[in-house]
């Protein structure tokens, strides 16, 4: 059967693994293409890193977030080059966090070079906020958002502990600073949740992040950026960029919204779950990884979702 609608979704920081990337740069001359002019355009060989490590730089937020974004469009060509994706053919693209920028790219928002430019910012102005206020994450198993929101309020003790992620139905990841959120895990397993602390540079979608948001909004002002030509989905208001402000404004909303996203939840159980209640769709996950193909199964479990459009690179190199 032939689905009428076909829904992309980019990976977000914490999919990074070494050797992304690397059967994709070997097999295919598009995906080369791209990973050669990041390399050019960055002030570090960035394929170097995404396809040999170590690990520990590769986790690095300034290093993760171009190379998810690069890794990503790099994908997406392959896909296209071998003829299992039709890029006239998407219906709608969905990023989770710095996913987002790889949406926009690719939804024709924003160029490659300026997107990569984008990511490579963000990533710094995080990182520098992690260090300048030290936080962390912690994943809430089994609750829902008044549960993860009566956490914040017992565990905030008067520091920062807001929700961060909306991933999916139960699992929702809080963002603070670490004394809150070392309460939160005894808070959350008093309520008889399950809480796991993540491994993450800080407290990211936070209002520890606020430094890193307000540099971020003074480089998006400068950045050329217009309305995508295929809707893309926005991690704050789980909306299509433009639904509420109208497409002449849509560049104006993306670059506000961008910014906001640094401080603000993401949104991506409520986004898939709207993309799943439109109907039956095809829906593809670019490399690297599975992590939103887990995701969705706990939204809808016969949900599937293709890996890179279902292409195979074979190595020759």
């Amino acid at each position: 059967m032939s689905l009428s609608r076909t829904y992309i979704l980019c990976p977000g920081q914490g999919a990074q693994i070494v050797g992304m990337g690397k059967e994709l740069y070997y097999a295919s001359p598009a995906a080369k293409a791209v990973f050669d002019e990041a390399d050019q355009l960055l002030d570090f060989k960035l394929s170097a890193i995404c396809f040999d490590g170590p690990q520990s730089r590769l986790d690095q937020t300034d290093v993760s977030q171009p190379a998810l974004y690069v890794t990503g469009v790099a994908s997406f060509r392959a896909a296209v080059e071998a003829g299992a994706l039709d890029a006239a053919a998407i219906t709608a693209y969905a990023g989770l966090s710095l996913g987002e920028y790889t949406a926009l790219h690719l939804a024709g928002a924003i160029g490659f070079a300026d997107g990569l430019r984008l990511v490579s910012r963000r990533g710094k102005f995080m990182q520098e906020a992690a260090v300048a206020q030290p936080g962390g994450m912690v994943a809430i198993i089994g609750g829902d958002e008044a549960a993860a929101r009566k956490i914040c309020a017992e565990a905030g003790g008067g520091g920062v502990l807001v929700p961060a992620n909306f991933n999916a139905p139960g699992q929702i990841v809080l963002s603070g600073d670490k004394a809150a959120c070392d309460r939160a895990v005894k808070a959350a397993e008093a309520a008889g949740l399950r809480a796991m602390p993540l491994a993450v540079a800080g407290a990211f979608h936070s209002p520890l992040m606020q430094s890193a948001a307000q540099r971020m909004k003074e480089e998006l002002a400068k950045a050329r950026i217009v309305a995508p030509a295929t809707p893309v989905y926005s991690n704050v208001t789980a909306q299509t960029h433009g639904d509420s402000e109208g497409k002449a404004s849509a560049a104006e909303s993306i670059k506000r919204l961008l910014a906001d996203q640094i401080v603000q939840p993401v949104r991506w159980d409520q986004t898939m779950t709207a993309l799943v209640g439109l109907g039956e769709a095809r829906f593809i996950e670019l490399s690297p990884g599975r992590t939103l193909a887990g995701l969705a199964k706990r939204i809808n479990r016969r949900l599937v979702v293709e890996e890179n459009a279902g292409f195979k690179p074979k190595v020759t190199a």
